[in-house]
């Protein structure tokens, strides 16, 4: 057909909090401009089929929006691994060292090992590094994510783990700035927190902490005095009330699994962790960003978003630069962007 409406491509990240949607260009192609940008609580149904008919005004024959998805669950498997190279060609090795590393039962996930430095597929025939990032997802967990996209009109045509999107677009984002500084990424969930130390060399060192949002909701309940979790929790997640001043006291039990992570990564390699980004905080709580800074004494990454995106051929619009405000954006971007090759134009200087 002559006339034919060209493709879009969707892409979706979704968190048990909240769900952020981009409408592009084109699905693939490159370069490609951001037309639309979205984001509403995840479990708001009516603001997620309003956001989803703003960004596909004619729905597709399925009813459904076909989008890449990245997604956040709670049992999902991000670690760094270190293979005995004469093994590796060995019949179930692989799954012996994730379970013996990884303390995991390797036949209830789906695994993939990558190459620690640059994120691609780890090639078992030729086992030239010993060095892996292994990530995975339960195969429950899978269908229920599935379920939960599909009940809300999102037909996921590509389902990734939102957090090596995110670790992925941050590599990219210091080499692209040219700094030097290993960065701590920290993804708060409501039961424990993934840690994670990247470097433009890529993912240095991962750690799941058991210490979530809902661990603060006592701590809170205790020091203002509430009758029951049930109302401090109203309150910690309402945005209501500055929590600044308690940031000390609710982050203390997450803050000493911090300082020994990073002291040991300190040690092991000789670099310093000079840095800090948050990708999965409600707006609500974005204070916590500063309070786990102030109290690690290293500073809050700030992402230029505009000139990084631009360096890989993905243009945002001026009229879509006041939404991206915050770092929540980065595992979105990097659902889109293609980072083999250098970038499109020379990067700045590092000041």
């Amino acid at each position: 057909m002559l006339f034919a409406t060209k493709p879009k491509g969707y892409f979706v990240a979704r968190n048990a909090d909240q769900v952020l949607l981009a409408r592009t260009s084109n699905p693939t192609e490159s370069p490609v401009t951001i037309e639309a940008l979205r984001s509403c609580a995840a479990d708001d149904a009516a603001a997620m089929a309003a956001a989803l008919g703003e960004l596909q005004p004619k729905k597709a024959p399925s009813g459904y929006l076909h989008a890449v998805c990245g997604v956040h669950p709670e049992r999902q498997v991000i670690r760094r691994a270190t293979l005995e190279l004469k093994r590796v060609k060995e019949p179930g090795y692989l799954e012996e060292a994730c379970a013996t590393q990884l303390r995991i039962e390797p036949k209830d996930y789906v695994l993939a090992v990558l190459n620690a430095n640059d994120g691609s597929d780890y090639d078992v025939a030729k086992a030239t590094g010993k060095e892996v990032t292994v990530c995975g997802l339960r195969h429950d967990d899978i269908a229920t994510t599935q379920e939960a996209l599909l009940a809300a009109g999102i037909y996921p045509e590509r389902l990734e783990l939102g957090a090596v999107a995110a670790i992925g677009a941050l590599t990219d984002v210091l080499t692209f700035a040219h700094s030097k500084s290993p960065t701590l990424l920290l993804e708060f969930g409501a039961e424990m927190t993934n840690s994670f130390i990247v470097s433009a060399n890529g993912l240095e060192a991962a750690r799941p902490i058991g210490s979530g949002l809902q661990s603060m909701v006592p701590i809170v309940q205790k020091e203002l005095g509430l009758k029951d979790e049930e109302a401090a929790a109203k309150l910690f997640y309402s945005g209501a009330f500055d929590f600044s001043g308690l940031g000390p006291a609710l982050i203390k039990k997450l803050l000493k699994e911090l300082q020994a992570s990073i002291g040991f990564y300190e040690v092991q390699t000789g670099q310093s962790v000079g840095q800090l980004v948050c990708t999965q905080l409600p707006p609500v709580l974005a204070w916590l960003q500063d309070a786990v800074a102030n109290a690690l004494g290293v500073t809050v990454l700030t992402v230029e978003f505009e000139p990084w995106l631009q360096s890989r051929r993905i243009v945002l619009p001026e009229t879509l630069r006041a939404t991206v405000t915050d770092t929540r954006w980065l595992g979105l971007f990097g659902l889109m962007a293609r980072f083999e090759g250098a970038h499109a134009e020379n990067s700045p200087a590092k000041a």
